[in-house]
């Protein structure tokens, strides 16, 4: 990496120079954006915000639906060398209010108060940063307290890019992609935006809501070659097409999911349906992308695969000594992309990143092939008849039998108040709940694994409490 180094100037203006000025950048309702006009709608975005008095360091809070705007206002705030923060659309006032305040953002840029940029310049100079200084922050889920910042750095985006787009998708500028995932989050900002940019490729974006229905019609209209999802919509998709399935995705060579584990049979069921495969891998907010993945047919259905190149992984126990195979522990990471720390959460910072070194929160074992193996969050494993139980794996059982399309496990007390297993399920068919099919599960998964790991107690809900980013919130079923 060069001292000097802004990472909208790479992104957007390289391929200008480079010869991709009228390459499709964007596909936005219909219309093909070329990356000559993203540059232009960037220049004019970021000299809007220096009209505002955004200055070098500040904060640019952006609240916009998956759109040009949100391009130019995020590439337009680097380029200056103020701080883009990226937010979700979907929250309330209150929590606004408490992102503005914990940010202190100078200029919040929203639908009802877009910048104004039809009299500005569509030429800017790219300020003078450096590849270690603040670019942007991306908040965390927040699934068991208030949004943390994770504050990232100008170079930062370059080791996903590398190690993980080109590394295990193999990414080139013929390639359109689409996300299911929005790009307020770390997930789907890779996937529908600095991937395909860092590479001169297509992306297609989708400003409405993630419904299933609106997915596949967005990616049969479109034919994208990548396509990234989660968990929760690749299970309503597959849902959707039960009955049948007027939706062409043939054109896609490679599916990615991610911010929750992908069940194997979830996989099995999407390659027998749609025809490619879906790569899962684990990554978080703070190392910003994918880390763990694995690879075009070498998938082990249920696992997260193994690490991606440029990132060191290890497993560690409560002493902090290092797990063998086969044994569960805590997952820690170390690579490039690395956040620096969380803004204004000085303790936190200490407790999570050590040494370069975060700590996921994440559970994992790894086998004798070097694959590792998803066991639950550190705070959702949990103790019964003294052996501890993972969650992930009653799920995954749970959700290989014919009848069940998704599963949460936690641990609930019963009438001596000691914990046993509780399992909340969604079927295909809600109609088909009750008292019979509850013991048909139990004894499915008895078959399955371990006595003590069978549900005690069965409950039939409509849908799981989730974040914005798709993840199980276990605490609301505990």
């Amino acid at each position: 990496m060069p001292e000097r180094f802004n990472l909208a100037s790479y992104f957007v203006d390289r391929h200008l120079v480079e010869g991709r000025a009228d390459r499709p950048a964007i596909i936005f309702e219909n219309r093909r954006h070329r990356y000559a006009e993203i540059a232009a709608r960037m220049n004019q975005a970021g000299n809007a915000l220096r009209r505002a008095g955004v200055e070098s360091g500040d904060r640019v809070l952006i609240i916009l639906p998956d759109s040009p705007a949100f391009v130019a206002a995020y590439f337009g705030a680097m380029k200056i060398g103020a701080v883009a923060v990226p937010t979700s659309t979907a929250l309330r006032p209150a929590d606004y209010a408490y992102l503005v305040e914990d940010s202190r953002a100078k200029v919040v840029v929203t639908e009802s108060q877009p910048l104004d940029c039809a009299l500005e310049s569509p030429e800017l100079e790219a300020a003078p940063t450096t590849a270690d200084d603040a670019a942007f922050w991306l908040w965390t889920s927040g699934s068991t307290g208030p949004p943390k910042a994770a504050v990232h750095r100008h170079r930062d985006w370059m080791a996903c890019c590398e190690g993980y787009a080109r590394g295990v998708l193999g990414i080139c500028a013929d390639d359109v992609t689409f996300s299911s995932a929005k790009l307020f989050h770390a997930y789907g900002l890779g996937n529908g935006l600095m991937f395909p940019f860092y590479a001169g490729a297509t992306s297609v974006l989708y400003p409405g809501k993630p419904a299933a229905s609106a997915i596949l019609q967005c990616a049969h209209q479109h034919r994208p070659t990548l396509f990234f999802s989660v968990p929760t919509h690749l299970a309503a998709m597959l849902r959707e097409t039960d009955a049948d399935n007027p939706y062409d995705l043939s054109s896609v060579r490679l599916g990615v999911s991610a911010a929750e584990p992908l069940p194997a049979e979830i996989f099995r069921r999407w390659r027998d349906r749609f025809g490619f495969e879906v790569l899962d891998g684990i990554g978080s907010t703070e190392v910003l992308h994918i880390y763990i993945s694995n690879r075009p047919g070498e998938v082990r259905a249920g696992s997260s695969g193994v690490p991606v190149a440029g990132y060191e992984v290890r497993i560690a126990d409560e002493q902090a000594h290092e797990s063998g195979a086969g044994q569960t522990g805590d997952l820690w990471v170390r690579g490039a992309s690395n956040a620096t720390h969380y803004w204004n959460r000085p303790q936190l910072t200490a407790e999570r990143m050590r040494r370069g070194w975060f700590f996921s929160g994440d559970k994992y074992r790894r086998d004798a092939d070097g694959y590792y193996w998803y066991a639950g969050r550190s705070d959702d494993m949990f103790r019964v008849s003294g052996e501890w139980v993972s969650p992930i794996e009653i799920e995954g059982a749970l959700i290989e039998h014919p009848a069940v399309l998704e599963a949460a496990v936690v641990a609930r007390p019963d009438e001596n108040q000691l914990p046993v297993v509780c399992a909340f399920v969604i079927l295909k068919q809600p109609e088909h709940s009750g008292d019979v099919l509850a013991g048909e599960l139990r004894d499915f998964v008895r078959r399955r694994l371990a006595g003590y790991k069978r549900p005690r107690r069965i409950e039939f809900l409509e849908e799981l409490p989730k974040t914005a980013t798709g993840k199980v919130q276990r605490y609301k079923l505990r």
